[in-house]
């Protein structure tokens, strides 16, 4: 899919992925779902398995809506309960953090702690309205949280 819509190869990034890992870059991942596309729930846990098994349960996953536009004008937008299955899909992998961007005021787009499911993060879309991380950790039990924080 990728290859026919953009012309690129899917293995140089994902190598890419795994070298900045390897290097201690922080980076998130962004899932552009596109309906018909890429939204097929087993190809989305098999990517989910592939970043727990190479990139680490930390690594941040956003699943990201689609809105029709420019050459693929002919699709509709993601349907939101397609991204809460994939965030859902995503969590029993076992990944720790997993967003769902695109779908303003969902829940899904702030941050919880993996441990005891503290909000630490709350957002509207770039806005954050509410912290509570302390020193890299939950600001409720202590755990560290990956991520690079102020």
């Amino acid at each position: 899919m990728y290859r026919k819509i953009t012309s690129a190869k899917l293995a140089p990034v994902l190598n890419s992925l795994v070298l900045a890992k390897e290097a201690g870059i922080w980076f998130e991942i962004t899932h552009l779902v596109i309906p018909t596309l890429n939204d097929d729930f087993t190809l989305i846990r098999k990517m989910c398995v592939w970043i727990r098994d190479n990139l680490g349960k930390d690594v941040p996953l956003h699943f990201s809506r689609f809105y029709p536009h420019y050459l693929l004008k002919n699709l509709p937008p993601t349907a939101v309960e397609t991204l809460r299955t994939a965030r859902q899909i995503a969590g029993e992998v076992g990944l720790h953090y997993v967003y769902i961007g695109n779908v303003w005021g969902e829940e899904a787009e702030n941050t919880y702690c993996p441990y005891d499911g503290q909000l630490l993060i709350r957002r509207v879309g770039y806005r954050i309205l509410e912290y509570n991380i302390e020193n890299g950790k939950c600001s409720k039990c202590g755990a560290s949280i990956a991520g690079r924080w102020r």
